[in-house]
Formats: structure tokens, C-alpha cells, sequence
């Protein structure tokens, strides 16, 4: 049997191999870190062979530390760029609080992130604990900083900052606790994400003068930073794209096209060798790319040979069988069989064949001090909402939880999570190892037509779910009628499971609400007409279980 599957490898290997090869303007060099080789070659057709692996379809739900120095300053996300943005909240705050990015750049405020507090085993403990089946940490940002032992990066979290290695800290505590590893990667966009750290005040006494994005190893003589690089952190030795002084150009270019300077084979070989570095030395189950496709696809193969090495050195560390998970955004439907999709913020209207996610998160991407002091955080019953909305759709959902640099929750988002956890210790059966029903949901929203916007973004249509919307799923013969609020009244009327509906032709016998027991209905040609108790057994929602 064993001759038998190595046998049919090899033959799945050689024809992945013969697929013509598609030339790309910058090809990624091999010299130092070598694609694993097996079933998986790097071009489209050959990906497509992948299969979502059943742990992943039966997960549903991950917690994410999208956490790394640009929480210094709590200003929120994308900061390293926006402090190069002169009037903007972020440019403000850091020349207030630590200087004029001329003289105080990125660079500068990564000594200042020390991860003092940090106990990731203490961190995951907790997100295992409210409900996650697997876990994400950041690897690197767009800030272009590698939060481990890097050996293709000197600006890394070994070397300055907390001077630890951050991944290996996640990695041994997600092990311990049995949560699948995740590892998320965005460096491959500081080309064009830094540029603005070219730029110079327009008006004020600084009027002219550079930012630091143009410094060299030469300027940091007498320095903290003396012997290291800014190009290797900033990579802004180059011309500046179409357009670069308008902040909003690159989102226009982030598929590397529509005027965005050319990256370099040295720069896009740079980032595959720190991803395979990563890959090989943690093992991850799963990677993220904050990406249209795969990174640096269509100008180069560099994408396309991490996915390839990706699966390869996954089936050769599972005895031959795939159980990598690997993301892509503003996928194709081709791409979707070689990738799992993610949504960002936000949700198709309808359920799909092939599983996907969804990633979003409590507050601001990075840690931003104005968003607990506002209280605008989701609330657990948002999160409900999303993620049986997400379930009901095929979907999985990737939730960030921002920490603060110290490497600490703050006391709202431990409210939140708890109240999170309390729900999903008696509900989780209607979201773990579940799969989609014949229909999605009912409700005003089930049937209206929400478009995605880019990347997603549409995901505050579903946070307005009122108890009008109801989402099903089912395990084997078990139906779930998730009602995504309390309804005032005592009653719920579930539609599709009418008498005579086809939907459900067979005898209901029993309805259950999870928390509670067994509960009275009424089967009627409008609908199943459920009773509810006197007193709501949770805070978010109830949830009928069907026989």
C-alpha cells in the first residue's frame, strides 16, 4: 500500500512538472532557499489540485494576535505609513509624542516595543477557553520587521525590540494546547506601503525637509541603529510609483499593477526567503497573505513557489498527507480551488461549495487606544452574528484581538471574550464540525443582495441582524435554527421549516433550545412556531436544535 501511494506522488509530481511554464519579469532566485519539491509545482493549474482539509472545515473559528511594534503608539493600524502622512491623526500624534518622522522615523519606535508583559501561553490558554479551534500570529507587517530569529532580516524581534522570538513563543504555546498554527505575512508590500517615508513636510518650519526613508547604513554612524540598514527595513531605494503622493493610490496598485514602481528580484527573493525560513523552521498549518492572489503574482513566480513549497513540506511532515491551509484575497474562481479564499470583513450573500474565510477583528487592526476609550470595540453579540452568519455560508472565521505593546489584553476585550466564551460553551455544537444546510438562512438580510466591496468589507450589514434573521447548519441529522438576537415576543416562526415546505419534509419530532431543553412548537403551512421560556438563557441569542 505504502509503494502503491508513493508510486501515484511521483506520477501526480511528474505531471505537475510538464505543465508549460509561465514566464514572469521578475523571477524569484532559488540560491539559498530551495523549494521543497513533491505532488505540488508552482503554477495555477498544478494548485489546483489542493483539497481543504477536513480539520479546517470543521473548525470554524481562529484567533488572531495581528500584534508587532506598530502598537506602540496605539494610533492604530497602517501607523508606519500614516506617520509619514503629513496632517494625518497618526503624522500628528508621533510628531507630538515622539518627533518629526525627519529625525523620528519607524525605525525609531521599534526599540520602544518590548513585549514586557507577554505570556502567550497565558493568551492562548484564554482563546481556547471562549471557542477557538486554531491560532494566527503575526509574522511580519507591512512595517516589513520579522517578528522572529530571521535570518534574511536583521531588523527582526531577536535582534532589537523585545530581542525574543515571537513565533517561536506562539508557536510552542499554540502546540501545547492543541490549536493548529498560523503564521500571517504582509512584508511583501513595505515596496510600495513605505514610500510616503520618501516625502518631506509641504508646509511649517520642516517644509523640505526629507523624511528618514532615504537614509543608508552609512547615516546611522553614532546611532542606536549604527550597523544596521534602513533600506533592508524601508525599501525605499527606489523611484516612486504613479501617483505616490496620493495616499489612496495604493490601494489601486496592490496587485501590482496601474502605475506601482517595479519591485526588484532581489526584493521579491528577499521576501520568499524569509516565508520558506518561517515555513521550515515552525512548521505552520496555515499562512495568510494580505494579497490579491499570492504574493507578487502576476509579476513574479515568488508567490507561487511559496504555495508549492508550502504544500510540499506540509505533505512531507504529515506522512504524505495535505493538511496545510493557505489564503488568498480577490481570488478568481480557478484560484479558489488552489487557495481558501478570504473575505476581509465582510461575507459573501450567499453560501459557496468551496469552504472560506472571513477575517475581521474587535477593534482597529493594530492596537488603537482611541477605540477602547470610545468603546467602539464589536460586541460578543456582534461577533455572534458574524460568525454564525459566516458558518451558515461555508465560512470560517479568523477573529484579531488586539493586544497592547506590552503584550497584554485590555480589560474591555477580556469582557468581551468572556462573554464570547459563556455563549459558545453551551452553542458551540451549532458551529463546530458543522456544515451548511440546504438553505443559508431566511430574514431580510438572508435575501437581500450584499455586494463585497474589494476585498470584503460589507460586514456592517450583518452586524444589524435583528432576531428577524435566522442562519441554519447541521452536523449528520441534527438541524440548527440559529435566531441572531432575542425576539421581543416569546415566539419565533422559522419559515423554511414549514409544513410542506420541501426543505424539511420528514416529521419534526423534538426541538430543543441549547441551554434550556425541550421547548413547545407548532408545525403550521407559515412556518415551525417555536416557544420560547419566560427567561433568556444567555445574553446573545438562542439556538434551536432540530430532530
Amino acid at each position: 500500500m505504502k509503494t502503491k501511494i508513493l508510486f501515484m506522488i511521483s506520477l501526480l509530481s511528474l505531471s505537475a512538472s510538464i505543465v508549460t511554464a509561465q514566464t514572469y519579469p521578475v523571477p524569484v532566485s532559488e540560491e539559498n532557499e530551495k523549494m521543497a519539491e513533491g505532488v505540488f509545482a508552482p503554477n495555477w493549474e498544478s494548485l489546483k489540485q489542493y483539497q481543504v482539509p477536513e480539520w479546517f472545515r470543521n473548525a470554524k473559528f481562529g484567533i488572531w494576535a495581528h500584534w508587532g511594534p506598530q502598537c506602540v503608539e496605539g494610533s492604530g493600524d497602517w501607523m508606519a505609513r500614516s506617520l509619514y502622512q503629513e496632517g494625518s491623526h497618526q503624522y500628528k500624534y508621533h510628531v507630538q509624542h515622539y518627533g518629526h518622522p525627519s529625525e523620528v522615523g519607524f525605525k525609531d519606535i521599534i526599540p520602544l516595543w518590548k513585549a514586557e508583559k507577554w505570556d502567550p501561553d497565558k493568551l492562548i490558554a484564554l482563546y481556547k477557553k471562549v471557542g477557538a479551534q486554531y491560532f494566527f500570529a503575526l509574522g511580519n507587517h507591512h512595517d516589513n520587521m520579522d517578528l522572529w530569529n530571521s535570518q534574511y532580516q536583521p531588523w527582526n524581534s531577536v535582534n532589537m525590540g523585545p530581542e525574543q522570538d515571537i513565533l517561536a513563543g506562539w508557536e510552542k504555546a499554540a502546540r501545547k494546547h492543541g490549536l493548529p498554527f498560523g503564521i500571517s505575512f504582509h512584508a511583501d508590500h513595505a515596496w510600495s506601503w513605505y514610500e510616503p517615508s520618501q516625502r518631506h513636510d509641504k508646509e511649517g518650519p520642516k517644509a523640505g525637509v526629507p523624511y528618514d526613508g532615504k537614509l543608508t547604513k552609512a547615516d546611522g554612524k553614532g546611532k542606536w541603529w549604527e550597523g544596521y540598514d534602513p533600506q533592508e527595513l524601508y525599501a525605499q531605494n527606489h523611484p516612486l510609483s504613479q501617483d505616490s503622493w496620493d495616499n489612496g493610490a495604493i490601494h489601486r496598485q496592490w496587485a501590482w499593477g496601474n502605475g506601482v514602481c517595479q519591485p526588484t528580484q532581489e526584493y521579491c527573493t528577499n521576501f520568499y526567503n524569509r516565508t520558506l525560513d518561517a515555513i521550515n523552521r515552525y512548521n505552520p498549518d496555515l499562512i495568510y497573505f494580505d494579497v490579491t492572489g499570492v504574493p507578487f503574482y502576476p509579476i513574479s513566480d515568488g508567490g507561487l513557489k511559496i504555495a508549492a513549497h508550502f504544500y510540499n513540506h506540509n505533505m512531507a511532515t504529515h506522512k504524505g498527507k495535505l493538511e496545510a491551509v493557505m489564503f488568498g484575497k480577490i481570488l478568481d474562481e480557478d484560484q479558489r480551488k488552489a487557495l481558501v479564499w478570504d473575505v476581509e470583513r465582510g461575507a459573501p450573500d450567499k453560501a459557496l461549495e468551496q469552504p472560506w474565510q472571513s477575517c475581521s477583528c474587535l477593534g482597529d487592526w493594530h492596537y488603537n487606544t482611541s477605540v477602547y476609550e470610545n468603546n467602539r470595540y464589536k460586541s460578543a453579540a456582534s461577533v455572534v452574528k458574524l460568525l454564525v452568519d459566516i458558518v451558515s455560508k461555508n465560512g470560517n472565521l479568523l477573529l484579531s484581538v488586539p493586544l497592547r505593546a506590552d503584550g497584554t489584553l485590555d480589560d474591555k476585550e477580556e469582557v468581551i471574550l468572556n462573554d464570547l466564551g459563556e455563549w459558545m460553551s453551551v452553542n458551540k455544537e451549532c458551529i463546530i464540525d458543522t456544515r451548511p444546510w440546504k438553505v443559508f438562512g431566511e430574514g431580510p438580510i438572508a435575501e437581500s443582495a450584499i455586494p463585497l466591496n474589494a476585498q470584503g468589507f460589507n460586514e456592517g450589514a450583518y452586524n444589524k441582524a435583528t432576531a428577524k434573521e435566522i442562519r441554519f447548519t447541521q452536523n449528520g441529522q441534527k438541524l440548527y435554527a440559529t435566531v441572531l438576537a432575542w425576539p421581543e415576543e416569546r415566539q419565533v416562526l422559522i419559515k423554511s421549516l414549514a409544513d410542506g415546505n420541501s426543505l424539511y419534509p420528514g416529521k419534526i419530532k423534538k426541538v430543543e433550545l441549547l441551554g434550556y431543553g425541550k421547548v413547545s412548537f407548532t408545525r403550521t403551512p407559515n412556518g415551525l412556531l417555536v416557544n420560547l421560556p419566560d427567561k433568556q438563557v444567555n445574553k446573545i441569542a438562542p439556538v434551536f436544535k432540530i430532530n
